[in-house]
């Protein structure tokens, strides 16, 4: 007679075992039409999943995160059946849940068009609407092989002779079809309502370049209408945001095939970096960081001792052979700033030390997963190091959370949330210390009254981290700061302090950042920004315009009484109509257009619009330095450069 436990603390009592959809429908019909699946005490499972003892149980339906991914890998499976009806001769593969969707490789004699993909996407809308029952069924592993060898499904029979011998072998079934899964999945087809196939693209069997390419199709599914269509919208704004399309448009970037990953910054784009830099050094400076430089390529005994040899060579890119000296470009900077540290003796007094560097990084990430900005193998990040004792987390981990918010706000991000990612399986240090790390990064959150989700496993091999996640003006999601507490690598490689009780100690590292790379931020702050940086932040600020050829002069005028203010102002005094140099420059986004004309020299006065068409009207040159200044300095702190 098992007694089920509700989230909220209330109690159940059944005379007998009963399953995950019974318990919703003694709850309420509501409930039970709603119900995608079950977390009995933690583990996800189908509304058939018989509970037997006294168990914890939550109801799963579309609002919940565990139902997207219950829909979306019943929706992968939905577009594998509805393949295997439209092209029998198609073996099936993989079909897992990606953010935001999901996938499915199939093995086909020629790709998928657009064309086909619509098909199929009816038929898998055919096969929802018949509400066909999902149901699990359980084969010993040579029955299963012989099943999907049966079926001509070769792949399937591949993966399941790759599974271990006394693993239990779940099947799911709708209609006529079935399919390897470990579920769970929905109660029937008719939950699946909201769902579009996006594109196709080729993929290697089982990832490997030696194998047979597969046609992969991927789609996106929610639990209802509107929020897929929210979903399509976003993708369109995106699609108009861009950060590549306004690099080309603005001038501020380039990439080529001569230097995959790695950037071209042109004048405008790269003073949108140095802006950047110069606010990110001067806040360092006001929280007692001191900066620090450390070198490209280092002898790859340092990574050896540090760990990342190990954990990270697939990613480095090393110079030399065996036989001689091995080099590695730095891809990250913390034992090169342990190294500055170790150079002078330390005492308690002398900690806590903050020490900070613009790190130029390089990692060998797969040509596959380059973008734009948003992930390349040269990078720059904001990088610093805190080497405190045990006393002092707390307090700097604190002191962090409340500059990185600031940062953020400056930037106008203010929708802002935290999680805390601990142990992974491959990892250094002792189970002391990283008991020790993790509760002292969730004391540091809850002692900051900030809410955070738990990450299993999604840390560091060195520590645990905070992760700072920024939601943009479009809704998307993006993992930028972090904070991570190592006991490890500052004993790796010999950092000490002498204690208050003269004894040597060994500090604690901090390793933190709050941008992540400027690469990235920028393409994540145009993207926000739909190209419409800040005025701060804009690589130029306001551009004068000449009606004609006669008012060239007195347009290098105001220019040249605009920069002595130290604002960032350009001149267009080309022979072209005035209509046509504001679409121009209000296109490339520039915040502020400067039209001079007769009345305009002869009063010594700008007429001014914004790039949002707005019309200020006329103004003295000092009346719109005046304007400038305080539009630059509304963001709460001045990024003039030094």
């Amino acid at each position: 007679m098992p007694t089920i436990t509700l989230p909220d603390g209330s109690q159940r009592n059944f005379d007998a075992a009963v399953t995950v959809g019974d318990v919703a429908a003694d709850i309420g019909a509501g409930l039970a039409k709603a119900a995608l699946a079950g977390k009995v005490d933690g583990r996800l499972v189908d509304t058939s999943y018989v509970i037997e003892d006294d168990a914890r149980l939550a109801i799963v339906t579309a609002k919940d995160e565990d139902g997207l991914e219950v829909i979306r890998h019943s929706t992968a499976h939905l577009l594998a059946q509805a393949v295997k009806q439209l092209y029998p001769s198609a073996q099936i593969t993989i079909g897992p849940v990606i953010e935001d969707g999901f996938y499915y490789d199939f093995a086909v004699e020629q790709a998928f068009t657009p064309d086909d993909l619509e098909k199929i996407e009816q038929r898998m809308a055919d096969l929802a609407q018949q509400d066909m029952p999902v149901e699990r069924s359980v084969l010993d592993r040579d029955a299963a092989i012989e099943y999907f060898k049966g079926e001509g499904e070769h792949y399937k029979a591949e993966i399941i002779e790759s599974i271990p011998g006394d693993e239990e072998i779940g099947l799911y079934g709708q209609g006529d079809w079935k399919d390897l899964c470990r579920g769970p999945h929905v109660p029937s087809t008719g939950h699946l309502k909201a769902f579009k196939l996006m594109k196709v693209a080729g993929a290697y069997w089982r990832g490997d370049s030696n194998n047979e390419m597969l046609c992969r199709v991927y789609g996106t599914a929610w639990g209802d209408k509107k929020a897929l269509k929210a979903y399509l919208h976003r993708l369109e704004e995106a699609e108009k945001r861009d950060h590549r399309r306004f690099g080309k448009l603005m001038d501020l970037f380039h990439f080529q095939e001569e230097a995959p990953g790695l950037v071209f910054w042109h004048d405008k784009g790269w003073s949108i970096y140095r802006t950047i830099r110069n606010y990110i050094r001067k806040r360092l400076r006001e929280n007692g960081y001191q900066e620090v430089n450390t070198p490209q390529i280092v002898d790859r005994s340092l990574w050896e001792r540090s760990g990342h040899w190990d954990k990270f060579r697939e990613n480095m890119f090393t110079t030399g052979d065996e036989d001689h000296r091995v080099y590695a470009v730095k891809p990250m900077n913390c034992p090169c700033h342990i190294q500055i540290y170790n150079k002078n003796l330390h005492s308690y007094r002398d900690l806590p030390l903050r020490m900070a560097e613009f790190g130029s990084c390089h990692r060998n990430e797969p040509s596959g997963t380059l973008h734009g900005l948003m992930r390349v193998r040269g990078f720059v990040q904001d990088d610093a190091h805190i080497f405190c004792t045990e006393g002092q987390i707390q307090a700097e981990v604190a002191a962090f959370i409340t500059l990185l918010f600031s940062v953020y706000e400056d930037f106008g991000f203010t929708d802002v949330f935290t999680k805390l990612s601990t142990r992974p399986e491959q990892r250094v240090g002792t189970d002391d210390q990283w008991d020790r790390a993790e509760a002292a990064l969730q004391s540091a959150l809850e002692n900051g009254d900030l809410p955070w989700e738990l990450q299993p496993g999604e840390g560091a091999f060195y520590g645990p981290k905070i992760e700072f996640n920024l939601r943009d003006s479009i809704g998307r999601v993006w993992q930028l700061g972090t904070i991570q507490l190592d006991f490890s690598m500052p004993e790796r490689l010999g950092a000490t302090y002498i204690a208050e009780d003269g004894s040597k100690q060994t500090p604690v590292m901090l390793h933190r950042a709050i941008l992540g790379s400027f690469e990235r931020f920028i393409g994540i702050l145009i993207e926000h920004h739909a190209g419409s940086l800040p005025t701060w932040l804009a690589p130029m600020q306001a551009v004068v315009l000449n009606i004609t050829d006669k008012h060239a002069e007195y347009g290098k005028t105001v220019v040249e009484a605009l920069e002595k203010q130290g604002f960032r102002v350009e001149s267009d005094l080309r022979n072209e109509k005035i209509g046509f140099k504001i679409r121009e420059h209000t296109i490339q986004r520039v915040p502020y257009l400067l039209v001079v004309g007769d009345r305009e020299a002869e009063t010594n006065c700008v007429a001014v619009r914004t790039r949002t068409g707005e019309d200020l009207g006329s103004m003295s040159i000092e009346a719109f330095g005046e304007l400038l200044h305080t539009d630059v300095a509304s963001h709460g702190r001045s990024a003039m450069e030094d």
